[in-house]
């Protein structure tokens, strides 16, 4: 029996970008997983749920929420910006709190990240998954938050 195409909504407003121009070898070369990223527009906003689930981990940057069925999607706020060590970043939420698509996980400013000398841009993972099974959204198509960024097909 296969699941449903897990549907995966962007976590912030900006500009889709493929994950190979990701400036991070990490990201760029898909070591955690296939996806995509979005350039985020500038301003104090929050991050969202990208889907249904549970949060597996949180951090002030990034964020893994687990769907029901067990693919995880991965939301990493900037490149290296876990050296801000949460500045900048305000949790709502709380490891193992279950969350809806679209409910706001951290609220940050991509400004700020860009003036403490990061790049802003949120890759949006799926971990553990092969590329094939994605449909992602086309680069340089404006984004909104709840917007699908990628269909993930079991």
């Amino acid at each position: 029996m296969s699941a449903a195409a897990l549907t995966v909504q962007s976590p912030v407003a900006g500009t889709v970008v493929a994950l190979a121009d990701v400036p991070d070898p990490v990201f760029s070369q898909a070591m955690v997983g296939p996806g995509i990223a979005v350039e985020p527009l500038d301003g104090r906003a929050d991050a969202l749920a990208p889907i249904d689930g549970t949060l597996a981990t949180v951090h002030a940057h990034a964020f893994v929420v687990a769907s029901d069925d067990g693919r995880a999607v991965l939301v990493h706020l900037g490149i290296d910006t876990v050296k801000q060590q949460g500045e900048g970043f305000t949790l709502h939420v709380v490891k193992g709190e279950r969350v809806r698509a679209g409910q706001p996980v951290v609220g940050w400013d991509p400004a700020a990240v860009r003036e403490a000398g990061y790049a802003p841009v949120v890759p949006v993972i799926a971990l553990d998954a092969d590329g094939a099974a994605l449909a992602v959204a086309e680069s340089g198509v404006a984004v909104q938050p709840g917007d699908e960024l990628f269909a993930w097909n079991a």
